[in-house]
């Protein structure tokens, strides 16, 4: 949760690249700089921090779900001989992982991307959501609980290809790091490995990510969703903004999930070596 303060900003800019220009080759922002400084010009220093309660309460269900179940199922599947498990055993327990994750969180999800995408509308289309528990008690009332788990299959897609490319991706780079011989069990290792597993995870899961935005913040046409699935989703941008929208919002993206990553693993190795020191030696 504390790696959420320090990248809420780069969430937003991603979330409103995302939604920026639907069905239309016209963008409304040119770069990720040109979309912070609108954002800040227009909504002032507090706007880049609109949705910072569904981050917070995103972190609590979603990644601490799936951080907790990818420890437990890699320490059960390492060996008795302390050999940690292979490369496609390590994504198949991120995928299990990320997946339970994102079911757990797709609530605070839909509440996320809908408070960030309000400052983009008219004030006359704002949702106006003052915090998370009003955004999801609002949702609840007036469309229905199970539009909390809208868009939840793609974002346990997401959620899958993260982890199975975060998670597996860390671990390995890390051991790759550690058995060149230039690196200790360190935060250094631990730097360089997110940074690493940073990268992949930006590049594999932004198509993904795309469908998921869209859909949690479409609205009803005359009683009709906006999109009726994911694929359709992904017709409609790769035909009418083109292939390469897929990745739009890439830099804040990868810029949100490095330092993030960085964050997330260096407090779980921390977390790790505490536990092992003050549990498991005693």
């Amino acid at each position: 949760m504390g790696a959420t303060v320090f990248v809420q900003p780069l969430d937003l800019v991603k979330n409103r690249m995302q939604l920026s220009g639907q069905g239309t080759k016209a963008r409304e922002y040119k770069t990720s700089f040109h979309a912070l400084v609108s954002i800040l010009k227009n909504e002032g220093f507090g706007g880049i921090y609109t949705g910072l309660s569904a981050g917070l309460l995103r972190q609590a269900t979603y990644t601490t779900t799936r951080l907790g179940i990818y420890t437990i199922l890699f320490e059960k599947m390492t060996g008795s001989d302390g050999r940690p498990p292979n490369f496609f055993l390590k994504a198949l327990i991120g995928m299990t992982a990320g997946a339970t994750g994102a079911f757990v969180g797709t609530p605070a999800e839909v509440a996320l991307i809908r408070m960030t995408a309000d400052g983009r509308l008219p004030v006359d289309q704002r949702r106006g959501y003052t915090n998370v528990f009003n955004a999801l008690a609002r949702i609840t009332r007036e469309e229905g609980i199970t539009t909390l788990w809208r868009g939840c299959i793609p974002t346990m897609a997401r959620a899958v290809v993260v982890n199975a490319a975060q998670l597996a991706s860390y671990s390995q780079s890390k051991q790759a790091l550690l058995d060149s011989g230039y690196f200790g069990d360190d935060i250094l290792c631990h730097f360089c490995a997110s940074m690493i597993s940073g990268l992949v995870t930006t590049a594999a899961s932004m198509p993904v990510d795309i469908v998921k935005t869209r859909i949690q913040n479409m609205r009803m046409i005359d009683g009709k969703p906006e999109y009726k699935n994911g694929l359709e989703v992904l017709v409609r941008v790769v035909g009418k903004e083109g292939f390469f929208s897929l990745w739009k919002g890439f830099t804040p993206y990868y810029a949100r999930l490095g330092p993030h990553t960085v964050l997330t693993f260096i407090f779980l190795e921390q977390m790790n070596r505490l536990y092992k020191t003050h549990v498991l030696d005693r």
